[in-house]
């Protein structure tokens, strides 16, 4: 059956155009009822025969109850295509969710395709609203529903909207809110995950909070939409995303291209009721009040906000106080800053998530099963705290708990949100480990059928059709051989080091062809792009790809026959490229070294067997190669990865110290370089507009200047006007202190931006160049087992060889956007994960070993310092003043970076070395925190 949906566009010339297509409407779209008599033949029967009800549901109830939905107690649920649509169109991280519903086979959810069917299908009527013709449009899929499987099971529409189930029950159809759908299950901690309806929709019975009210007006009204709009095209409004600086949740920043610049939010009643990462509509305030504030440790019970505003710690985080006047705690009226200050007056796109933590400590309500109210601390201090009700306070207690925010009302304090489950016990490695997962949004859900049977068979072998392959060149015979970490299983690069006949070299990179198992498009890819990268925690790894892949069929193990993408250049004995090829490979590596093995062989001066003397060629001519990026204005810095040994059988620290460079690890990390420069500099070429490359910006004045205030303070000069200045400055920053360089160092580092995925078509030339390589263009190829990104290089490099067609996707300049910016989004959530593992473990470590050592003071503050400690890799905050107490007598010189007692000659000063005790201490229930203090 054939139907006609006319629409009107606006075509560029701003005609207005009368656009017809055809609809296709059948019949032979099944309703996915096991015992249903018509459609049992054919149809996929995920609606059980023992349901007590099928379930229709409103779009409302999927964007605003997924948390409910995805609970197993809900089950027998049709989600019709016009819900899905407008869920997709409305909010595409709560569409991914529900589809995952759909396609898990455990879960009795299905997908009808309402819009296709010709007894659903509604036309559109003139007048009517596509939300009231949606709603519509839903009522008749239930009655279908309703008439189609009779008396053999109840049907029920499910919905919020107050309107729609009105409708629906005068049509004869049986109607629910999801409140008293869920009451009627008899289950009552499920009331818990019931969002409190919004004004426009249904009123939930007990949503109330009967406690004494409180009427005063907190927060302002955010401006409307359309206000908004008016006042960001005339400049009233400036927009941008919201930052909260992780070491001080009273202080955000905000973003803005309107004014170049980022505009500091100070307190909670400027923030107005925005989270962290909300896109936000900000006013400036008048220029009077950009005021300077003092630079303070916060404490971690701090509740008072206005007057604690913490300097950032990192590029990160947010912007630096330029100012390097003299200043006390004790000084009369502040300066005025240049760095614009404002306040939230509008939210123009959301960020809330669910969010980890416990509930504050309170006293037992009398009674139970009765409905409590509870405040929800989140372990990420950014995060205020949240009212949550429930009726099953007594099991939430000394529990890590998940929340989910679903309102922030004007007068209230605190936003509202409801219970979405129980991770486990307070203090529990598992659980813990389990929270960290969660704030960072890493999928942890094991590999669906689909992904799996995406798998080639095992085991895997070489077959004879890739040997015959004219594209993919046969390298078995070359001596091809690894270094990595200790322990490593999943081996994705390889090299060789040939002398050849003139003298030169061939040195080829050689990097596991994960794209010949993993195709565009498949279940496999999909989750790999989402999941963008392997995330490494302490003692546990969180893979892109299933397992069988990253240590089986694609890791260059030794002794076994594994297809490659290869770089070979020839090159002089003074690392010049004469050549560069590219191709597909076979290898078979002769060895699988750790870095402490190859580091041993190239020392040992009795060895010359030929694999060390490759590796000791590998390793002069990277020497030369580092050497050349330096000289062009490459940055060697330096951060302090800390590295545990963990109890086989506990899973516990037993050590804890500073990972070691080798050489080893710096010849490979040349090498891997050069390749994705190559790589990059190919792909470019071909593909102008459609290539992945990665960029890192420079950093600004503001970000260098907490690290030029340093060195000026210990009288060195840094020159930070391009990156080849300052690495020269880097290397000359010497003293008798053999530490001192590699803390200059790091302190430079923490000024960096991120680097960054982009689209070439989104930029100009100039801005892919890289700061920290001095390249002009980078990329990532050399790790595609471990990264998402390396696996879109290789189609890329493929198709660019002309032994492989460019997927579609790389037509789409939006969709590739997007998955530069979810690659970006996924590799820093990586890295946040990685760190607060590394402290989670740190903490674990060092709950039962109190102990004293040596720090150096990296930053000064009105009331205390914060040191680094150089054995452990450690950086924490040490207080010289009373808990609450800002400053005191002391006063900060910051221009010479040193805080001094009044009438004593009891000062410190940055760099400076002081003795510390560290122990674990818990200030506030479940916040354990690592104490510092002085001997």
């Amino acid at each position: 059956m054939l139907q006609s949906k006319s629409f009107v566009k606006k075509t560029k010339q701003g005609r207005i155009q009368k656009v017809v297509r055809e609809h296709y409407l059948r019949d032979d779209i099944y309703c996915g009822f096991g015992p249903c008599s018509t459609c049992a033949a054919a149809a996929e029967r995920k609606l059980d025969a023992a349901a007590a009800a099928i379930l229709v549901v409103d779009t409302n109830v999927v964007l605003h109850q997924i948390d409910l939905l995805e609970n197993p107690a809900i089950e027998d649920v049709v989600l019709l295509s016009v819900v899905l649509d407008e869920v997709k169109n409305k909010n595409l991280a709560v569409f991914n969710r529900i589809k995952a519903l759909c396609i898990n086979k455990a879960r009795r959810f299905y997908v009808f395709a309402n819009e296709q069917h010709r007894d659903t299908y509604v036309k559109d009527m003139v007048g009517e609203s596509s939300n009231d013709r949606n709603d519509r449009a839903i009522r008749v899929a239930a009655r279908w529903y309703q008439n189609h499987l009779g008396e053999s099971v109840k049907v029920l529409l499910i919905t919020n909207d107050r309107d729609n189930k009105r409708k629906a029950i005068e049509e004869g159809l049986n109607a629910e809110t999801v409140e008293s759908y869920v009451r009627s299950l008899a289950q009552p901690g499920l009331l818990d995950l019931v969002v409190v309806p919004t004004s426009g929709d249904v009123t939930m019975e007990d949503a109330e909070d009967h406690r004494p009210s409180k009427k005063k007006v907190i927060y302002n009204e955010h401006k409307p939409m359309s206000e908004i709009t008016s006042g960001l095209r005339c400049g009233i409004y400036h927009q941008g995303k919201l930052r909260v600086n992780r070491y001080n949740p009273f202080e955000a920043y905000v973003g803005s291209e309107s004014i170049g610049d980022e505009i500091v939010i100070r307190g909670r009643s400027s923030m107005n009721r925005s989270f962290d990462g909300d896109i936000v509509a900000v006013e400036l305030l008048p220029q009077d009040q950009w005021h300077e504030s003092k630079s303070f440790i916060a404490d971690d019970d701090e509740e008072e906000e206005e007057d604690v505003h913490l300097v950032p710690n990192s590029a990160d985080d947010a912007p630096r106080n330029a100012s390097s006047t003299q200043s006390s705690v004790g000084s009369s009226a502040p300066s005025v800053s240049s760095r614009p200050v404002g306040r939230v007056v509008g939210i123009i796109k959301r960020n809330w998530n669910s969010y980890c933590g416990s509930l504050q400590p309170m006293p037992m309500p009398a009674g139970s099963g009765g409905v409590a109210h509870a405040l929800f601390v989140s372990k990420d201090r950014r995060i205020p705290k949240i009212r949550i009700q429930t009726r099953q306070l007594e099991n939430l207690v000394n529990k890590r708990i998940v929340v989910a925010v679903d309102s922030w009302d004007v007068l209230s304090r605190y936003p509202s949100g409801h219970y979405v489950r129980t991770i486990g016990d307070i203090g529990d490695k598992e659980t813990e480990t389990e929270v960290v997962l969660i704030e960072n949004d890493i999928n942890t859900r094991p590999f669906s059928t689909q992904v799996l049977a995406c798998l080639p068979p095992l085991p895997w072998t070489l077959s004879p059709g890739d040997l015959a392959n004219p594209n993919r060149q046969d390298l078995r015979h070359v001596r091809v051989f690894s270094v990595d970490p200790p322990g490593c299983r999943d081996i994705d690069d390889a090299l060789h080091c040939t002398l050849l006949p003139n003298g030169n070299f061939e040195v080829g990179v050689h990097i596991a062809d994960v794209t010949n198992f993993v195709h565009p498009g498949t279940p496999l890819d999909e989750e790999a792009a989402q999941r963008g990268t392997s995330v490494y925690l302490v003692g546990q790894r969180i893979d892109m790809l299933p397992k069988p892949l990253t240590e089986d069929v694609c890791s260059l193990r030794a002794d076994v026959e594994r297809l490659a993408f290869s770089v070979i250049w020839e090159m002089t004995p003074d690392a010049d490229i004469i050549s560069t090829r590219y191709t597909k490979s076979v290898i078979k590596s002769c060895a699988a070294m750790s870095y402490v093995e190859a580091q041993a062989r190239m020392d040992d001066s009795r060895l010359v067997d030929p694999l060390t003397v490759d590796l000791r060629n590998l390793n002069s001519l990277a020497k030369i190669m580092r050497q050349r990026r330096c000289d062009r204005g490459a940055l060697t810095l330096a951060s302090a990865e800390v590295k545990f040994e963990i109890d086989s059988e506990t899973h516990d620290p037993l050590d804890i110290g500073i990972y070691q460079i080798r050489e080893a690890n710096q010849m490979i990390e040349e090498f891997m370089l050069a390749a994705n420069i190559s790589v990059a500099e190919k792909i470019l070429k071909h593909f102008p507009l459609c290539s992945l490359l990665r960029r890192h910006p420079s950093p600004t004045k503001e970000m260098l200047e907490p690290l030029l205030r340093t060195a000026s303070s210990v009288g060195l000069n840094l020159d930070v006007s391009s990156s080849k200045a300052l690495a020269e400055s880097l290397d000359n920053a010497k003293n008798n202190d053999p530490y001192f360089n590699k803390l200059i160092r790091i302190l430079a580092t923490r000024c960096m931006t991120q680097a960054v995925y982009f689209c070439s078509g989104d930029l100009t030339f100039s801005e892919y160049y890289h700061y920290g390589l001095a390249a002009s263009l980078y990329t990532h190829f050399t790790s595609p087992i471990r990264r998402y990104a390396d696996v879109v290089v290789h189609r890329l490099l493929a198709a660019a060889l002309e032994i492989a067609k460019l997927p579609p996707i790389f037509q789409d300049g939006p969709q590739l956007t997007g998955i530069a910016d979810n690659l970006n989004y996924r590799h820093r959530n990586a890295q946040m994960a990685s760190r607060a593992s590394v402290e989670l473990h740190t903490l674990i470590y060092f709950r039962t070993r109190p102990t004293d050592t040596e720090a150096r003071i990296v930053k000064i503050k009105a009331n205390g310092f914060i040191v680094f400690v150089p054995k452990f890799g450690i950086e924490g905050p040490i207080y010289l003043t009373p808990k609450g107490d800002k400053g005191g007598d002391w006063i900060v010189d910051e221009v010479h970076q040193r805080v001094t007692k009044p009438g004593t000659n009891i000062s410190y000063a940055v760099l400076q070395t002081v003795r510390i005790h560290m122990e674990v201490v818990e200030p506030q229930p479940h916040r354990p925190k690592l104490q510092l203090t002085l001997i």
